[in-house]
C-alpha cells in the first residue's frame, strides 16, 4: 500500500501537471469504485483543479465549486500519467481523469478490488473521511507520545493504525521500528521516556528520508515504481537475509495477509518472536533463540534434512500445515 512518502511524491507530480488546469471528465469503467453518489462524479467535469492534498493515504484533489475527489489506492492501486483520452480496455484500468493534455489513470492489480473514488463537499466532507491520526512529521513528541499512549497495542499495531498516526503502514513501520531498535511487539505503555523519543525520531529520520529519495528517483518524470519493496531498505522485505547495521539474519512473524519483519540482535534482544499461526500449537518445540534456532539447522543438516521444509515442526503439524509454510 502506497504510504506517506509514496503519497508525497504522487501528489507534488498531480500538482506540477493539474493545478489550474481543466478536469474535462471522470470516466469510470469499475462500478464498485465509486463509493459515494451525492455530489455526482459528473458535478466534477468542467472544473478547474485548485489543489492537491493528503488524508491519511488518501488522494484527494480540489476543485474550484469546493468539490473534492478523493482516491484511496488501497493496497494494488497504482496512479500513471498518460496521453489523453487513455483507453480503459483491460480489467485493471478502473478509472480516469482526462484533461487537455493528458489523463490520469487509475489501476489495480489482482482479482480483489478494495481501491475507492468517493466525491465530497468543502472541509466537512474531506473531515469525514480523515481517519484522525496526527501528522508525525509536525507534531511535537509530548503529542506523539499522548496519541500512541492512549490505548495500550503493540508498537507495530500503533504505527499502523490510522487512527493514531496517519499515513504510516506495512513496509515503513518495519523501517521505523529497526531504526529506533525497538520490538515491534512492545507494548506502547510500556515505553519509556527516552523510547518515545528515540520512536518520534525514528518516524521523522525514515519518512522524510524516504520522501527525499524517491522525489530525486522520480525527477520530473510521474512517480511509476510505486512498491513495498524497495532496494535499500532495512529490514521490510529482506526475510533472511542480513540486518545492514549488524549482519544477523532479517527474521519476520506473519498474521493474516501481514508479514511483520525484524532484526532479533537490534531489536529484541535476540529473542525470536513466534508466528501467531503457529506458536499456540508449536509451544515448547518453537526456538525462542537465534542460537537455538540456528543448533535445530544444524541437527536437522547433519541428520540429511533440508533446512526449511515442513520437517522443521512434529509431522503431525507437517501433515496440517501442509502448504501453509514458506519453503
Amino acid at each position: 500500500m502506497p504510504e506517506l512518502p509514496d503519497i508525497t511524491v504522487y501528489i507534488e507530480a498531480l500538482d506540477s501537471r493539474l493545478r489550474g488546469e481543466f478536469l474535462r471528465q471522470v470516466r469510470i469503467s469499475a462500478p464498485f469504485l465509486l463509493r459515494t453518489a451525492s455530489p455526482p462524479v459528473t458535478a466534477a467535469s468542467g472544473q478547474r483543479v485548485r489543489e492537491f492534498r493528503g488524508v491519511g493515504k488518501r488522494i484527494a484533489m480540489g476543485l474550484e465549486n469546493d468539490l473534492w475527489l478523493v482516491i484511496h489506492l488501497m493496497i494494488a492501486g497504482r496512479l500513471h500519467w498518460k496521453k489523453a483520452g487513455v483507453s480503459l480496455a483491460g480489467r485493471r484500468n478502473l478509472a480516469a481523469w482526462d484533461f487537455d493534455h493528458g489523463s490520469l489513470l487509475l489501476t489495480e492489480a489482482g482479482s480483489q478490488r478494495r481501491a475507492s473514488l468517493h466525491v465530497v463537499s468543502g472541509e466537512s466532507g474531506l473531515r469525514q473521511l480523515d481517519p484522525g491520526g496526527i501528522d508525525v512529521l509536525s507534531a511535537h513528541v509530548q503529542e506523539f507520545q499522548a496519541a500512541l499512549t492512549a490505548s495500550n497495542h503493540t508498537l507495530k499495531r500503533s504505527l499502523t493504525d490510522p487512527g493514531i498516526l496517519s499515513g504510516i503502514g506495512n513496509a515503513y513501520s518495519d523501517e521505523i521500528l529497526h531504526q529506533a531498535q525497538l520490538s515491534p511487539v512492545k507494548l506502547t505503555q510500556n515505553l519509556t521516556l527516552a523510547e518515545v523519543e528515540r520512536l518520534h525520531a525514528a518516524c521523522r529520520k525514515v519518512l522524510t528520508g524516504w520522501t527525499n529519495r524517491l522525489r530525486s528517483e522520480s525527477g520530473e518524470e510521474f512517480p511509476e515504481k510505486v512498491t513495498a519493496f524497495r532496494e535499500g531498505m532495512a529490514v521490510h522485505g529482506r526475510y533472511g537475509m542480513p540486518c545492514p547495521h549488524c549482519g544477523e539474519k532479517i527474521q519476520r512473524i506473519r498474521h493474516a495477509n501481514n508479514e511483520t519483519n525484524y532484526c532479533p540482535k537490534c531489536q529484541t534482544g535476540g529473542r525470536l518472536l513466534a508466528d501467531r499461526a503457529l506458536s499456540r500449537l508449536l509451544k515448547q518445540d518453537w526456538p525462542r533463540t537465534l542460537e537455538e534456532m540456528e543448533d535445530r539447522i544444524a541437527l536437522r543438516q547433519s541428520e540429511g534434512i533440508k533446512a526449511g521444509t515442513n520437517e522443521t515442526i512434529p509431522k503431525a503439524l507437517s501433515r496440517r500445515f501442509r502448504g501453509k509454510m514458506e519453503p
